[in-house]
């Protein structure tokens, strides 16, 4: 059976309007959580008191309430592959309810207190901020 243009265009409509469906339902899903993870690079990598500052500040953010879970760690000693990228210095992953409960992290007093502090010490900050599926 031949296709013609108007079918693949079709089709391909169809598809990107199911892939939005399934992403909006994903947002409204129960128990979907976000997941915010940061990757800090330190101004000076080979410095532990640095990277241990760093750290101590990080553990008080976990007195922010609407934090569900908090994990602080460095790069694991696992097999160098052309994936894993192990130059950071200290990570943070962190999970929140909602959107709601992350905008109130990012404003919360203890949270601007951490990057007055702590913001001296790191040269990069990558984040990453994922909804659970």
């Amino acid at each position: 059976m031949p296709v013609n243009r108007r079918d693949v265009v079709g089709a391909v409509a169809l598809g990107g309007a199911a892939m939005i469906s399934d992403a909006a339902s994903a947002a409204s899903a129960p128990g979907a959580k976000i997941v915010h993870h940061v990757f800090f690079w330190l101004k000076r990598p080979g410095s532990g008191q640095d990277r241990d500052q760093l750290i101590a500040g990080l553990r008080a953010l976990a007195k922010i309430q609407v934090i569900r879970s908090l994990q602080i760690g460095v790069p694991a000693s696992t097999e160098q592959r052309d994936v894993v990228d192990a130059s950071f210095d200290v990570s943070e992953l962190m999970v929140f309810d909602n959107v709601a409960d992350q905008k109130l992290y990012q404003d919360h007093p203890i949270h601007q207190d951490f990057i007055a502090k702590c913001g001296h010490l790191w040269r990069k900050v990558i984040v990453y901020d994922m909804l659970t599926i």
